[in-house]
């Protein structure tokens, strides 16, 4: 056994109105290797473990290193759980903002949180969001995995990228987004012969911006996933094309967990870029402890 013991935070991540949210498992960093670190969110029951390295003595706006985990390897980037690290940082912060400099293996950004009592509100910059249009044997393979017919599915299907490519795939109603229920072996398949992360099914938006979605990827271990904050950001990408600059996504209601995103457009001298948060909470009696050897 390599560590015994080690503590972990389980943040809950893009809260809706104060409950629910993606529980995350955040942790300093320690000396394990690939495979020990997906055993944390497999012994935790989270989708996703964050591993942070953050010297705090430096102060506000100190870079932060994280690094992302499923039970099944390392993602490039996951943005609950930079939400769900940005709250386990502002938690311990001396002041009530807090602010840093994020580093992953692809990218380094801007991140920040306000906590308001056990509220943390965190956000973040995305960066550059690529779309395309998805082919023919893309929709072929992975619209009938998901139980969905090409006449099913709303105009506006997009491959969006913002590490690793996703679909993204409208329907009309929340109702036809509820009734989903993929054949998930078939759907694996499919993501894996494209190389996609998952697929984000969501309804049309409301005029106020109001979206319910749903995002599954079993490629990576996580049949459905509760909260995808990355993909709601490539969604608000894609929107914003039509006029839509921004969005609150409801997630994980038929995981008995809801939970919201928010993504905004604007428009800078580097072009368009997504800013992407939610409010987190840091679960009562925490740390708890976790033997990964």
């Amino acid at each position: 056994m390599r560590l015994s013991g080690l503590p972990v935070t389980i943040v809950q991540a893009c809260l809706r109105d104060g409950s629910g949210g993606s529980p995350t498992a955040v942790l300093d960093d320690a000396p394990l290797t690939d495979a020990e670190r997906c055993r944390v969110p497999a012994l935790l029951g989270t989708s996703h473990a964050v591993f942070v390295s953050a010297d705090d003595s430096r102060g506000d706006g100190a870079p932060v290193s994280l690094r992302f985990f499923t039970a099944t390897g390392e993602l490039p980037a996951c943005g609950h759980g930079t939400v769900a690290a940005l709250a386990f940082l502002a938690a311990r912060a001396e002041d009530a903002k807090y602010r840093a400099t994020l580093h992953t293996s692809e990218r380094v950004f801007e991140g920040w949180a306000v906590r308001d009592g056990d509220l943390i509100d965190a956000a973040f910059d995305v960066g550059t969001v690529a779309l395309r249009e998805p082919t023919d044997a893309e929709c072929g393979l992975v619209l009938p995995a998901l139980g969905l017919a090409a006449e099913d599915v709303a105009s506006g299907l997009r491959v969006a990228s913002v590490g690793r490519e996703r679909l993204l795939i409208p329907v009309p109603t929340r109702s036809a987004l509820h009734a989903l229920s993929p054949d998930f072996e078939s759907l694996r398949a499919a993501c894996d012969r494209f190389g996609f992360l998952g697929c984000y099914v969501y309804s049309a938006p409301t005029a106020g911006g109001r979206i319910a979605a749903r995002m599954f990827a079993p490629s990576i271990g996580v049949p459905e996933d509760i909260a995808n904050a990355n993909s709601t950001a490539c969604l608000a990408a894609h929107l914003a094309d039509q006029g839509i600059t921004e969005i609150a996504v409801d997630m994980g209601d038929g995981l008995g967990n809801p939970a919201t995103v928010a993504a905004a457009a604007q428009t800078g001298p580097s072009g368009r870029q997504i800013q992407l948060g939610g409010t987190a909470a840091l679960r009562p009696d925490q740390p708890v402890y976790v033997s990964v050897g």
